[in-house]
């Protein structure tokens, strides 16, 4: 009995795992797809596949092969397996369709798709795009040749391996830009030999600002025909530089090591014997990229006033979060700069508030990706300002001014105008202090003084009056006099307000402390290329608010010039720019990062703070 009990017991087991495994099975949808290089070369065998996921297939049906010789196929093979993993049940089977061709032609082709019956439904496969190199080229005596996928194989006695059969081009998107116009400059490898490893500096590209593009870690190599001979090749590193100056700069040569293992052949019958008649050895190969010279045009003249710095195609939009509001409560503006170029280097468009309003420094969210045309994206800036009094008020419209790459001119991009209508709130504002940051609190005012309880029995004399007390004077006296002395206070304010350049400069050493602590962060935090983009808008916007100049309009030759009138020394002047070009530099030097992020902090820090001491205005 126990035993016809776990009969039927194992059995409904086997049964209720095979639904399991059969709901797997044909919960995946069907796929069949068809696979070949994407390269391959003349007068060389290739695969193209045709595989699709169930083994309930029929009528398979082959596409026309035109542009092919077809040496082998269809052979037809199966595959299957399950899989058991913490109780859940899986189950794959797929059937493969397998051709051996052979190019005809050199050119481009296009393999057409195959059918097939799966299931009762007739299954449609993807085409395949195949493009046919030439045969290679090689010649020469005295070197042993032999060809593995397409590719000459160099077997050289002594050891020496030529420029042709190992080199890395340098390659610029463009030659001849103008200043701030993005370039992409390219180092791709060439090679027809077993290279398992790779090591190069990136150059001291000075007068550009530069950005190294994100690349796979894993390098996958593809066929390219080039000059005669087939070669492996791979991208190896991309950048994009922004010029920061004009004339002829100098991309200068890099110089890589690479180690290949070559293979040797022995004629010694025991080491053929025991090494299989080869052995291996690791060559060390020094190569010599080429180097580059880039024409920077100046950006022509006339540049507008407002001139931003930014080079690209851009456009501008803002919105407000209301256009009516009381005293004492926040408006804000949203602008969004979008478009492709300098992105990370242009100023912030100004917005002109009413006077009398209280205004914030203005919060800027980047948004954008590396593309080989600059940065792409969105520059979205949000200012917030606080009315104090009661009326109507109108905000201009905001101007972004940007040199147009594709026209060639300097283009004005402008925001609609708004109207603002605020009412009086709660609180008094008069007596709101110009540095007060809490609204929160504002709404407080008038609450404090509760009115005065009338006809009240419990009200008794005692002691003097203070009415012609000297207690009373004082309480007029005292607030007449912190009345006079917030006047003063406040006109003073006021007038060194309204030169924005002497803000600046007053405000110089305040931001760039604050970008400073946020570089620190940044650093502990071991963010590399944020934390020199950070340092690098602190040394640069610093001295752009110390000198009173724009960024775009500075330059490591100008800084010089204009350093030198307020009398700064030259060490110090040279200590500032061999700052920048360290921080520049650092993020692409060999050794240890964290020394040299360090090292790049305090020498901003050290540099900043000596300026600060030397500049007197």
């Amino acid at each position: 009995m126990n035993n016809n009990k776990m009969g039927k017991m194992k059995r409904l087991i086997f049964l209720y795992v095979c639904i399991i495994i059969g709901v797997n099975v044909y919960a995946d949808d069907i796929r069949f797809i068809a696979s070949a290089p994407d390269v391959v070369v003349n007068g060389e065998q290739f695969k193209l596949t045709f595989t699709i996921n169930t083994q309930k297939v029929k009528d398979f049906r082959a596409p026309v092969i035109n542009d092919f010789e077809v040496l082998m196929g269809p052979s037809r093979s199966q595959q299957s397996s399950t899989q058991i993993i913490n109780g859940n049940y899986s189950s794959t089977s797929s059937i493969t369709y397998t051709y051996v061709l052979m190019p005809k032609a050199e050119g481009s082709f296009v393999i057409p798709s195959a059918t097939i019956v799966a299931d009762g439904d007739n299954i449609k496969s993807n085409s395949v795009k195949i493009k046919v190199l030439p045969s290679d080229q090689t010649s020469g005596a005295g070197n042993a040749r032999s060809t593995r996928n397409g590719v000459s194989q160099t077997s050289s006695a002594g050891n020496k391996i030529s420029d042709r059969d190992l080199f890395i081009t340098a390659t610029a998107s463009k030659t001849n830009v103008y200043e701030q116009e993005a370039i992409l400059l390219t180092y791709k490898v060439y090679t027809v030999l077993n290279l398992t490893s790779l090591q190069g500096k990136m150059p001291d590209l000075k007068g550009f600002h530069t950005q190294e593009v994100e690349l796979p870690r894993s390098k996958t190599f593809s066929l390219e025909h080039y000059n005669g001979r087939n070669y492996k090749t791979v991208v190896w590193s991309q950048y994009i530089l922004f010029p920061q100056q004009s004339g002829k700069l100098e991309v200068p040569s890099i110089t890589f090591e690479g180690i290949i293992a070559q293979q040797l052949h022995s004629d010694d019958p025991f080491e053929a014997f025991f090494n299989g008649g080869s052995n291996f050895v690791e060559i060390t190969k020094v190569i010599n990229t080429p180097k580059i010279v880039i024409n920077v045009n100046p950006l022509p003249a006339g540049k507008p006033a407002n001139f931003s710095g930014a080079v690209g195609e851009f456009s501008i939009n803002s919105s407000i979060n209301t256009e009516e509001l009381k005293t004492n409560d926040a408006v804000t503006i949203k602008v969004v700069i979008s478009g492709t170029g300098n992105m990370k280097l242009i100023s912030t468009p100004q917005v002109d508030f009413p006077k009398d309003f209280e205004i914030y420094d203005p919060k800027i969210d980047n948004k954008f990706t590396l593309t080989k045309n600059g940065l792409s994206g969105n520059k979205v800036i949000e200012y917030l300002a606080i009315p104090r009094h009661a009326g109507n008020y109108q905000i201009p419209s905001i101007e972004f001014t940007y040199f147009d790459l594709k026209t060639k001119s300097y283009k004005t991009l402008k925001t609609q105008d708004y109207e603002l209508k605020v009412t009086k709130g709660k609180g008094n504002a008069d007596q709101a202090l110009a540095d007060f940051t809490n609204k929160e609190d504002l709404k407080i005012l008038g609450k404090d003084i509760h009115f005065i309880k009338m006809n009240d029995d419990s009200l008794k004399y005692k002691g003097e009056f203070f009415w012609g007390s000297g207690t009373y004077y004082l309480y007029y006296i005292v607030p007449l006099c912190l009345l006079i002395l917030f006047v003063i206070i406040y006109r003073k304010q006021a007038v060194e307000n309204a030169n924005m350049a002497k803000v600046r400069i007053k405000k110089a050493n305040k931001i760039a402390t604050k970008r400073m602590r946020y570089a620190n962060k940044l650093l502990s935090e071991n963010k590399k290329n944020e934390f020199y983009d950070e340092v690098l808008k602190a040394l640069w916007g610093y001295i752009s608010d110390k000198l009173n100049i724009p960024v775009s309009q500075l330059s490591k030759d100008n800084i010089e010039s204009e350093l030198s009138k307020y009398g700064i020394s030259q060490e110090l002047i040279g200590n500032f720019i061999e700052t920048l070009n360290e921080c520049e530099f650092a993020r692409y030097a060999p050794g240890d990062e964290n020394k040299a992020m360090d090292k790049v902090y305090e020498s901003a820090i050290d540099v900043i703070s000596k300026m600060e001491n030397q500049i007197k205005h």
